[in-house]
């Protein structure tokens, strides 16, 4: 296995649209694999194909407290959508920034499995949520999308400088830790 790259706002490959999976094979599963061990990594809770420069409709999920319920969501889509509710939310693409999202609290979503096999699945709280988001950037959009202009061009600043900081590295004082998610939103780096 191996830890994949993942793309950071506003890379312009996070708004390519990915394309349905089509062949289910050895090598589909090992860049499943690898996309767990990196979402795991990261740390976060879902990461979609486009995150990581596979332009194709995979999605890996694990919203459990433990991290011992990995799911993985290939050529998904939601049927039906209830309920909504706004909660604080943050993204691997998008590091140390938190932002209200308003979605559905209840998913009822067809996906395929690993092997191709065929499934609908409900899903509600943060799974429901995790899985909009990552549907998101599979069709080129992120959360931050949700965000006023403004707020998105701090955050696009924000992150460059940071990026142009992390690179010169070189005699610059130690970096500051990360932002952690309000007490609140606990393990919604999706």
């Amino acid at each position: 296995m191996a830890l994949l790259p993942i793309l950071e706002f506003p890379d312009p490959r996070l708004r390519t649209r990915a394309r349905p999976v089509q062949t289910f094979d050895a090598t589909l599963e090992q860049l499943v694999a690898d996309m767990l061990q990196t979402m795991y990594a990261a740390p976060g809770v879902g990461l979609a194909g486009t995150q990581v420069d596979v332009h194709r409709q995979i999605i890996v999920m694990d919203t459990s407290v433990e991290k011992n319920d990995p799911q993985v969501y290939i050529n998904a889509e939601i049927l039906e959508r209830e309920g909504s509710e706004v909660g604080e939310e943050g993204c691997l693409s998008v590091p140390n920034v938190f932002e209200p999202v308003k979605r559905a609290t209840r998913v009822r979503a067809r996906a395929q499995g690993v092997r191709g096999q065929l499934f609908e699945r409900e899903l509600t709280g943060l799974a429901a949520v995790c899985l909009q988001h990552e549907l998101d950037h599979l069709a080129g959009k992120l959360f931050v999308d949700y965000l006023s202009m403004l707020k998105r061009e701090r955050i696009r600043r924000k992150l460059e400088k940071e990026r142009r900081e992390r690179a010169s590295g070189a005699g610059k004082p130690a970096a500051k830790p990360a932002a952690q998610p309000p007490a609140h939103a606990a393990g919604r780096v999706i």
